[in-house]
């Protein structure tokens, strides 16, 4: 398919720079695809959702993986700044750099903000579009402490290039239930939650299952190709126990509706579907590109934030919900004011086809 047909335009006020206030008070658009569009808020998921429905949120933690410092070459030495998106192995990261014109392989770097022992790494690897690796001196989880001594809340870039970084963006942009740590984004669906709600809906009979896709910033790249068969997505690295397959796997059969919060919930249920049409344990890469023609097997509901005009994500809501529907819908929520992006409100969409 074209990438043109997923373009529409967006007005600049739209896009939010902090959540809203509690968190939970956001608006939800509920898109059905054979009933129409109806004006909700994040708490009418108490009556949306019903007892038996099983919540499926993605527990990853965001990383403060935007790093600052110093390319050293001899006695140069240049500022650059990286974007971390992706763990390698214990020592080393694929990172986004600026500017990546200044650095060479082995160059030394020093990072850090200063009120701590430098972080130590070098240039192991270069490719396209800015991307580089990077071998840090430490590895594991002193590595990972290190990051989040001296890196930054990596806000997407439609945010950071509106304002500074602010000290609540450290809760902000963290889900109350992140647990392991590896993402340089946030699961944004999963904002709209505080424990209060989560604890309602379980009360009322909404099982909540936690699966891990730890995001990365690859899905803030603008699409290149002009065609969807040329473009190439970034892998994202995803976890489903066999406990937790268990469990939704039974929800389902008793007649249960499984509701991913988030397209990265989604992707990751769907990856591990896709071999036999069957949930199944995963663990490892997924590189899943869903667009429309795509046949879901396990995901019949999607929590979903606003996405960008001509992303893979307003292409994969497009594929789960129909092309037509969600052009209406927003249509419809620009006209209304939602807030869209990282921080706007949320949407709640049936499946086409799905009842």
């Amino acid at each position: 398919m074209r990438v043109s047909d997923f373009d529409f335009d967006l007005p600049e006020n739209l896009i939010a720079l902090h959540p809203a206030e509690p968190r939970d008070s956001a608006r939800l658009l509920l898109v059905d695809p054979g009933k129409g569009l109806e004006d909700r808020h994040i708490p009418d998921l108490l009556t949306l959702l019903r007892a038996g429905d099983v919540l499926v949120v993605n527990d990853t933690r965001v990383l403060p993986a935007e790093l600052r410092g110093q390319r050293i070459r001899g006695e140069n030495r240049a500022g650059v700044s990286f974007n971390l998106h992706k763990r390698v192995d214990a020592h080393t990261w694929r990172a986004f750099a600026r500017p990546a014109k200044k650095l060479a392989l082995l160059d030394r770097l020093e990072l850090g903000n200063g009120e701590a022992e430098q972080l130590v790494a070098r240039v192991a690897g270069k490719g396209e579009t800015g991307e580089v690796t990077l071998e840090f001196e430490l590895g594991g989880a002193q590595l990972d402490e290190a990051i989040k001594s001296h890196g930054a809340m990596p806000l997407p870039p439609y945010i950071g290039a509106k304002r500074a970084l602010e000290e609540r963006d450290k809760t902000d942009y963290q889900t109350v239930y992140a647990a392991e740590d590896g993402a340089v984004a946030a699961p944004t669906a999963g904002l709209h939650f505080t424990e209060s709600l989560l604890a309602q809906l379980e009360e009322k009979g909404v099982s909540i299952e936690k699966v891990t896709l730890h995001v990365g910033a690859g899905t803030f790249l603008p699409m290149k190709a002009e065609d969807t068969e040329d473009h190439v997505m970034h892998s994202e690295w995803g976890e489903i126990d066999p406990a937790t397959v268990e469990r939704i796997l039974a929800k389902k059969a008793a007649g249960g509706r499984v509701v991913a919060v988030g397209t990265t919930s989604l992707r990751l249920l769907e990856t591990a579907s896709r071999a036999t049409g069957t949930l199944h344990p995963f663990s490892g890469d997924t590189d899943i590109f869903i667009t429309p023609g795509f046949r879901f097997h396990t995901v019949d509901m999607l929590m979903t934030n606003f996405h960008l005009p001509r992303s893979t994500l307003f292409m994969l809501v497009s594929a789960f919900a129909g092309l037509d529907v969600m052009k209406t819908a927003y249509a419809h929520a620009i006209e209304q004011g939602y807030r869209f992006y990282s921080y706007g409100d949320s949407s709640l969409l049936l499946r086409a086809g799905a009842r």
